[in-house]
């Protein structure tokens, strides 16, 4: 546990607006930074920016270029922003990544080894996109992975069932927030 990191990854104003369904998932989230901070664990953020014009975006990736097409996710943006119920305090890092994955166009990997991260539990929105793409690119790295399936959201429920009951335990433990909470304060 001392050398593992919670990420909060995508959860963004614009982000949050799209994929909340209501179901409580932001104070879910914040029970889970709250309990990484109670046991001295690092919470980092990532967030998606991308830069004006978007000069990182191939026409080859569809998801991105959609994006960029509908001007979203541009740096600076307010719907960029962290969402203020789950907004970072001082001494969090974020990292700005430029694609899926947290470590992809960002410096996530260098920020984790510098602190003798070798573990993540990973949170955030949406599950078939930053937290599959991050889990099998972290996965690849050999960090030890825990996915905390109520602190992640998809838009299609069933996509993230099949995820996080089928192919997430493949390569991580897969738990709640409560459960991993608990377990934390059993230690």
């Amino acid at each position: 546990m001392a050398n593992s990191a919670l990420l909060v990854m995508d959860v963004q104003r614009d982000i949050v607006d799209v994929v909340d369904d209501g179901s409580g998932y932001l104070p879910r989230l914040r029970k889970a930074i709250d309990g990484a901070r109670a046991a001295n664990l690092p919470v980092i953020y990532v967030v998606i920016g991308l830069r004006p014009d978007s000069p990182e975006v191939s026409p080859r990736n569809r998801v991105l270029t959609a994006i960029a097409r509908d001007g979203l996710y541009r740096e600076g943006d307010p719907g960029t922003e962290i969402h203020d119920d789950v907004a970072p305090q001082a001494g969090d890092v974020v990292v700005t990544k430029r694609r899926a994955s947290a470590f992809s166009g960002s410096d996530l990997d260098l920020v984790l080894r510098g602190r003798g991260i070798d573990s993540l539990v990973l949170t955030g929105l949406a599950t078939s996109g930053v937290v599959l793409h991050t889990l099998c690119q972290a996965a690849d790295l050999d960090f030890g992975l825990t996915v905390l399936t109520d602190a992640c959201l998809d838009t299609d429920p069933e996509v993230h069932r099949v995820l996080t009951d089928k192919l997430f335990p493949r390569w991580a433990d897969v738990v709640t927030v409560d459960e991993w909470v608990q377990g934390m304060e059993q230690v």
